[in-house]
């Protein structure tokens, strides 16, 4: 039975409608991604549906005694209460014992301990989570408070940065542990670390889930459904982001050929009228009809795609030099002796923690901050662009062509052709009613689009972008990227968006704590990779350790009757097998399970094949399109596992 029913849903802005006739279920282990353009109306569905905002029309139905956790982007919240207060407010008894024995708990370790009255307090709270079993829940609250860096939870909640109230609603709306969890943009504000944790406790979540946000792998890692809002519809696709590329591609394909039957027939019936057949038949007279019928439909309609295309100034061989520099606020050390060079098309990544400097550290090469000591030198030729976290704050009364106009009237496209402000704001999507369309009643993520062609129109050579995907949509990200690809000069990314970094930058400075930076030279999934295999390694040689020490205590007795080297050596045959670093030959159940696993590989590869073909007769019919994706990335893993077995055996054999 579905958790979440919409039926025939329909919201007004103006005197447009941004969405209509939105109709879908949600089942209780479904997780769904809603995905679409800035301003196609995905927040305002998830208020909808999290009662936040009602809707003109249609129906919102959730299922009988099942709870709701929203997340919005700007949580609301008391800017006098605490940390804790805000995290364990409105989540039931249980949860406000929780509150209630730390709050007790950290009131008598102010108290040095001698409280009687506390101490009764913290004695009685602990007996009744004892009941009802609430120490679960106090450990699950503290590993999640402490997993998205809410340290203090004593500290006042108009204390803190915009980020840290975002993860303390978030740590919340976790902890609430609802039927149906609602989360619009969670993973701003996070670094990548803890992006990777949160994608993993979601993915063992067992509720309803509905989420935004332009995090594709997270996306991709979480979800299991996709929801497509485009124009004032919601498409709904059977799969991750990964499976709604593919069967959007193949939609699109069909929609394009469509057309080409359309215009084909639409000419061959006008080339008919234009040699001037007179319609006196019933024949004839159905045959004008049907060509004026065609002339007049409407194909189906295209998505509006961002086309990124600008100029760069060359750039010599001398960009930015940094040397010895250190900078710290207070007693927070953020760099600490740091020697840098930017050369000639090169590509950097910056990663780390919140509030390890990796801002700061872009502003000094932007040069807005100036370092306590060392140097920054920049190249004569450099022509700087900066895209920070706050842009440019823009003339409200300005109407976005003006605001353009500021910069250039004509502007120079990477194909060297000339075009007009107005034609640079069409290929950033705004149309030319909108261009007219004054600042202030522009969206945040039309404003920073923007800010991001006002700068692109500079011709920049070297481009420094702090957290660029916080504010834009897929769409615009697609193409941001598609531009950095052909993009001449030198880049620098501070973003915690794991695919952004690993389709822009090459390299990466590792920000940490106490102001230690370090290079990698490498991708961001590569970083990762590495950093997983020196744990291991660092964990099996702790263990071998361990191991050495304990068996040390016990060989003698152990060593009896064999020779030092027999016991001590790693490379000596014991009587099991040949020796350490050798290759066994294969047994014969591994003989035969070589020959399965040839059979099975040629039989997946037959499989893909007959899927492949299925899919194309499958069409737009996503009903059926969605099981065949699904098997299809089923055998794709099996037949990878497959493989590398095979392999194995087959080096050995």
């Amino acid at each position: 039975m579905p958790i979440l029913t919409l039926e025939s849903v329909r919201k007004e802005y103006g005197l447009e409608p941004l969405f209509e006739e939105v109709t879908f279920a949600l089942e209780a282990n479904e997780k769904a991604g809603v995905i679409g353009p800035n301003g196609s109306g995905k927040t305002t569905l998830l208020r909808i549906i999290a009662g936040v905002e009602p809707p003109d029309s249609g129906i919102v139905r959730i299922e009988r005694d099942r709870t709701v956790g929203y997340l919005s982007q700007d949580p609301l919240y008391d800017p006098e209460a605490t940390v804790l207060q805000a995290v364990f407010e409105g989540g039931g008894e249980v949860l406000s014992r929780v509150r209630d024995y730390e709050e007790a708990c950290r009131a008598l370790e102010q108290a040095g301990g001698g409280d009687e009255a506390l101490l009764r307090r913290v004695t009685d709270l602990a007996h009744q989570l004892d009941i009802s079993n609430g120490w679960d829940l106090e450990a699950d609250a503290k590993a999640i408070l402490d997993r998205l860096g809410v340290v203090d939870t004593a500290a006042r909640m108009g204390t803190l940065s915009g980020g840290q109230r975002k993860r303390v609603a978030l740590a919340r709306t976790l902890l609430l542990r609802p039927d149906l969890l609602i989360l619009d943009e969670p993973t701003n504000h996070l670094d990548a670390d803890t992006i990777a944790w949160l994608e993993e406790w979601l993915s063992r979540y067992t509720g309803g889930l509905l989420l935004v946000t332009h995090d594709r792998y997270f996306l991709d890692r979480v979800t299991n459904r996709m929801l497509e809002i485009e124009q004032g519809r919601v498409n709904r696709f059977v799969g991750n982001y990964t499976a709604y590329l593919e069967m959007r591609a193949q939609r699109d394909e069909l929609r394009d050929a469509e057309n080409r039957t359309r215009e084909n027939l639409a000419r061959r019936e006008l080339a008919w009228l234009r040699r001037g057949a007179k319609a006196r038949t019933t024949k004839q007279k159905a045959r004008v009809d049907r060509a004026h019928a065609l002339l007049e439909t409407e194909g189906p309609a295209e998505t509006r795609m961002l086309e990124l295309s600008a100029a760069s100034t060359r750039l010599g061989n001398k960009v930015i030099e940094v040397e010895g520099i250190s900078k710290a606020f207070g007693d927070r050390i953020l760099i600490t002796d740091f020697t840098f060079r930017l050369r000639k098309g090169e590509r950097w990544g910056i990663i780390g923690p919140n509030g390890t400097g990796k801002t700061t550290f872009v502003e000094i090469l932007a040069g807005r901050q100036h370092p306590d000591r060392g140097t920054v030198e920049r190249g004569e030729t450099v022509a700087l662009a900066y895209y920070d976290q706050e842009g440019r704050e823009l003339d409200p009364g300005l109407r976005a062509i003006d605001a353009v106009k500021e910069v250039a009237e004509w502007v120079k496209t990477a194909d060297g052709d000339l075009i007009t402000a107005g034609q640079m704001l069409e290929r950033f999507l705004f149309t030319p009613d909108e261009q007219y369309t004054y600042v202030g009643k522009l969206s945040g993520g039309e404003r920073r689009r923007l800010d991001l062609l006002r700068l692109l129109m500079g011709a920049p050579n070297v481009l420094i972008l702090d957290e660029p995907t916080n504010n834009f949509d897929i769409p615009t990200l697609v193409a941001l990227e598609d531009y950095l690809d052909g993009f001449g000069g030198c880049l620098v990314v501070v973003s915690h968006d794991r695919y952004f970094l690993d389709r822009t930058v090459d390299q990466l400075l590792v920000f940490g704590e106490g102001g230690t930076v370090r290079s990698f030279p490498g991708s961001y999934t590569a970083y990762v990779e590495d950093r997983e295999r020196r744990e291991k390694e660092a964990a099996a040689a702790e263990r071998e350790r361990a191991g050495a020490r304990s068996g040390g205590k016990g060989s003698a007795g152990q060593g009896a009757g064999k020779s030092t080297s027999q016991v001590g050596s790693r490379t000596s045959a014991g009587p099991s097998g040949p020796p350490v670093g050798a290759t066994a030959p294969l047994s014969w159940k591994e003989q035969k399970e070589l020959e399965r696993l040839e059979k099975e590989i040629e039989e997946g590869e037959a499989r893909k094949t007959a899927i492949g073909e299925a899919l194309a007769e499958a069409g737009a019919d996503f009903s059926l399109a969605g099981p065949l994706y699904a098997e299809m990335r089923e055998l794709e893993a099996t037949l990878a596992a497959h493989l590398e077995r095979w392999e194995a055996l087959a080096e050995r054999a």
